[in-house]
């Protein structure tokens, strides 16, 4: 991820029962379906949300001419444990093809539950697909486990009325975390309204902003920095633009509403999580780079790939389906619906909305900034990713809502952080770097 090429930057821009399938079945032009084998199940951790969902059935898969397709998703572990299950279990099962987060594949890919598809990425190879994803696509090895699908990240979004309570000097598209505070401030001060929002409802995205963001930029890690000096400044910094922040925040999952509402007037999130109001106002809202902190501008790229299980009942039919999500026109289909971004070479249609222009802009300048550093998803919590991000939420709330003392809640919430790392041999990532044991909590 380090490598990340500014190309491909610029194009990057997100209920434990399982749900109920929808079936999907290919259908040529000419009418009726293309007998391409026995049915099955495509499970990903992506667009969970109900109308991602929609998106995903009934207009992305819906041009895909093969056989007949369940698409499902869930939370993350309970997509995870099938998945394993499925590798477990043998011979052939359901699901036919996975499409998961990069740090999603590593547990997995250790427990010998993929195909090698090296052949498939070949077929694919005038497409462009930039060579440091295909890379992180072999988790490691020799083999290619996946195949990258779809990018995003996540960025700021402001409202324009905020903008005259600029801090002096300050550049909206080259902020630090000191002046976000200050900005926050100034609004406070200016308008006795508290405008920033953070997204903590219980499906809220608070822990991607604390692992991608907040602890990088302030620390230049995140576990071997943990309960580091950095960390401290960096929660006195939270606890301050906590003050400035609407408190409805707690029952925020995602931003895009409380700014169209103008509950809000700050605030970072996941770009399918900032469309609507993008979509919905365009002319209303700037759409910009995350803040710096002491140790750089770092944000978190999320790669999510599709790889096929040795368990596949019609690998055939997975590979018809790569094929069909690598389509240009689906993967344009697929950032216009869903607001995820291509990893395929593109030419950007001229009628692209609006919202998702501003998007586009956004992440370029975040991608091309001199002080960017990009950051992956944690990578080989497997199942116990879970477990990771309720510590890291759950030490938000500690010291940031309840004004817990900060030593002892990172003392207390490193502990529980370090057991996740031996107990799952979870070895460093990201701007940790590498480890040949369990990641260690400093």
């Amino acid at each position: 991820m380090r490598g990340m090429s500014s190309r491909a930057s610029a194009l990057v821009a997100a209920a434990a029962i399982l749900v109920t399938a929808c079936s999907t079945t290919g259908t040529p032009a000419g009418g009726g379906a293309v007998d391409q084998g026995k049915p099955f199940v495509f499970a990903s951790t992506q667009f969970s949300p109900v109308t991602e969902q929609e998106n995903m059935r009934k207009k992305i898969l819906a041009a895909y001419q093969g056989a007949s397709v369940d698409f499902i998703t869930d939370q993350s572990a309970v997509i995870l444990n099938r998945i394993s299950a499925e590798a477990k279990a043998g011979g052939e099962q359901q699901i036919g093809l996975v499409g998961i987060e990069n740090g999603e594949f590593a547990a997995l890919v250790a427990a010998g539950a993929f195909d090698d598809i090296t052949k498939i990425a070949d077929k694919h190879k005038d497409q462009k697909i930039p060579q440091d994803m295909l890379t992180l696509g072999k988790v490691g090895g020799s083999a290619q486990v996946y195949i990258p699908w779809m990018q995003a990240t996540y960025f700021m979004v402001a409202s324009k009325q905020a903008l005259q309570y600029l801090p002096t000097g300050a550049d909206v598209n080259a902020l630090t975390y000191t002046q976000l505070v200050a900005w926050a401030k100034n609004i406070t001060d200016k308008t006795g309204q508290k405008k920033f929002g953070f997204p903590l409802a219980t499906d809220g995205l608070i822990h991607r902003l604390i692992q991608g963001y907040f602890y990088p930029s302030y620390t230049g890690g995140l576990v071997t920095t943990y309960k580091s000096a950095d960390a401290v400044t960096m929660w006195n910094d939270m606890k301050e633009l906590w003050k400035y922040s609407n408190p409805q925040s707690t029952t925020y999952s995602k931003l895009s509403e409380p700014l169209q509402s103008g509950e809000i007037w700050l605030g970072i999130d996941h770009v399918a999580r900032l469309i609507d109001v993008l979509k919905a106002k365009p002319d209303d809202f700037v759409a910009v780079p995350a803040p710096a902190g002491p140790k750089g501008r770092y944000y978190m790229s999320v790669v999510i790939g599709l790889g096929v299980p040795k368990s596949s009942p019609n690998k055939a039919g997975a590979e018809a389906l790569i094929d069909h999500l690598l389509k240009p026109e689906t993967q344009i289909l697929t950032l216009r619906e869903n607001s995820f971004f291509p990893v395929v070479s593109v030419t950007m249609p001229s009628d692209l909305n609006k919202g998702l222009q501003l998007e586009a802009d956004a992440v370029a300048k975040q991608a091309s900034a001199k002080d960017a550093k990009v950051v992956p998803l944690p990578v080989g919590l497997g199942a116990k990713g879970g477990e990771f991000n309720k510590a890291i939420t759950d030490t938000f709330v500690r010291i940031v809502l309840k004004n817990e003392a900060v030593p002892t809640v990172l003392d207390e919430q490193g502990a529980i952080i370090q057991k996740i790392m031996t107990d799952g041999s979870v070895k460093c990532w990201g701007p940790d770097g590498s480890s040949s044991g369990p990641c260690q909590v400093k």
